[in-house]
């Protein structure tokens, strides 16, 4: 089923590098004033954002302590996470699981709380959207903390010793066979931070005039407005809140710190962030946590770039 938005739609032509190189200096002669004007964001960018990654990858071939000088080794920095250092890998397992089942279960809550909080009514809508994004800037672990303390006034224990379910006080935070599922249901609750608010805008965006034009293409109830109408349309504050989703869950680590400790009993919830700030500010290995953070790069550049294609599909 095509809609009339859909089919209002340009068709969209590859272009080769050489000619996009070309269109791209033609709209910044055309347009100079406004890259002049963008310019003090670019510098900004450049030398805050760019270079810090550059040279993060080229002091991961160095052995650098921050006292002396680095020193080339090469390879030996990536030799040794994958060969010797068999914390990594756990903490590779630990954060595959953990942004496997948060990151496109979180992107998924954010999407349908936003639809279903842009429903309400009036004042109600504002309310709502405070409730749902207060837990992301709130000093939630203290209730969790809480929630899931070990002694027999924690409110999970205290909530199954009365109903006899079990005998003694369970340890949650420091057993390891539930500090991972705790670690997800804490940042699953946290998850409707920025992105949360970049999809409650999106809804916003949204002409109701297409809504009554799809409704003579054809569409016959809020589902089908949904995913023919309303996600197409909102593609680029899909975009950008599945970069966020994603960035939040390879870069878990605070979270995990804050419940557990550190380092978590058996590594349990130890996730590559916590590796990386381990050398970087307690070992101070500058060279073999910068070899850290570049493999976090690649693996966060490549699978936003898969989610973007994706998104791109659905919003064609």
């Amino acid at each position: 089923m095509q809609t009339a938005v859909q089919q209002a739609r340009p068709a969209k032509k590859k272009l080769k590098f050489s000619q996009r190189f070309k269109n791209r200096l033609h709209d910044m002669k055309e347009y100079r004033a406004s890259y002049v004007m963008i310019s003090p964001f670019i510098l900004l960018f450049s030398l805050f954002t760019i270079l810090p990654v550059v040279l993060s990858i080229i002091l991961s071939f160095t052995y650098y302590n921050v006292l002396e000088f680095p020193r080339w080794t090469g390879w030996s920095n990536y030799r040794r996470l994958f060969i010797d250092d068999e914390v990594f890998l756990l903490a590779v397992k630990n954060t595959f699981v953990y942004a496997v089942i948060t990151g496109p279960l979180s992107y998924v809550l954010c999407l349908l709380f936003a639809w279903v909080v842009n429903e309400l009514p009036g004042k109600l809508k504002a309310v709502m959207t405070f409730v749902f994004y207060a837990p992301s800037i709130s000093n939630a672990f203290l209730i969790w903390t809480i929630l899931f303390s070990g002694d027999m006034y924690g409110y999970a224990n205290s909530f199954l010793l009365r109903l006899g379910i079990i005998s003694d006080p369970v340890q949650w935070l420091s057993t390891q066979s539930y500090m991972m599922p705790i670690f997800i249901v804490v940042a699953l609750w946290l998850s409707l931070g920025t992105a949360f608010l970049a999809m409650r805008a999106g809804f916003n965006t949204i002409d109701k005039q297409y809504f009554e034009a799809a409704a003579v293409d054809g569409i016959k109830n809020r589902w089908q407005e949904l995913w023919y109408i309303t996600l197409p349309m909102m593609a680029p504050h899909l975009m950008f809140s599945a970069v966020l989703q994603i960035t939040g869950a390879f870069s878990a680590g605070a979270v995990g710190n804050a419940l557990f400790g550190f380092p978590s009993t058996g590594y349990a919830t130890h996730t590559i962030m916590n590796h990386l700030a381990d050398y970087s500010g307690i070992r101070y290995e500058r060279g073999y946590a910068a070899a850290i953070a570049t493999l976090l790069f690649i693996v966060m550049v490549g699978t936003n770039k898969g989610v973007q294609r994706l998104i791109r599909k659905v919003g064609a």
